[in-house]
């Protein structure tokens, strides 16, 4: 038997979307999903198991290390979440192109 039976996917992913768009850059006063730091969010419908890929602005970030454990910490929490892997890469590295229409309304930049 499948572990979705009562789990809507799709409402899913927007509560995972939603807790990753509570984790903010410090240097930088926007979501690190509209900062373009999430490159891709993948659930198992069978395990509600996540992964996510996800890069920093820089390889020397100075939270490299806190950054990507807060929003493993906050995807985690969201309800019929099992387990979640984060895999962080610099391919591609992170540019301001990938800086959402929203975002990039916040910066100023629009």
């Amino acid at each position: 038997m499948s572990a979705t039976k009562d789990v809507n996917i799709n409402q899913l992913g927007e509560q995972i979307i939603g807790a990753i768009k509570t984790v903010y850059d410090p240097e930088i006063p926007i979501d690190v999903y509209e900062l373009g730091l999430i490159y891709d969010v993948m659930v198992n419908e069978d395990t509600l198991d996540v992964k996510i890929i996800m890069t920093l602005t820089t390889p020397n970030c100075p939270v490299a290390e806190s950054l990507p454990a807060e929003v493993k910490e906050k995807v985690r929490a969201v309800d019929n979440v099992n387990e979640v892997e984060l895999e962080l890469t610099f391919d591609p590295p992170w540019s301001q192109e990938l800086i959402s229409e929203e975002g990039r309304l916040e910066l100023g930049l629009l």
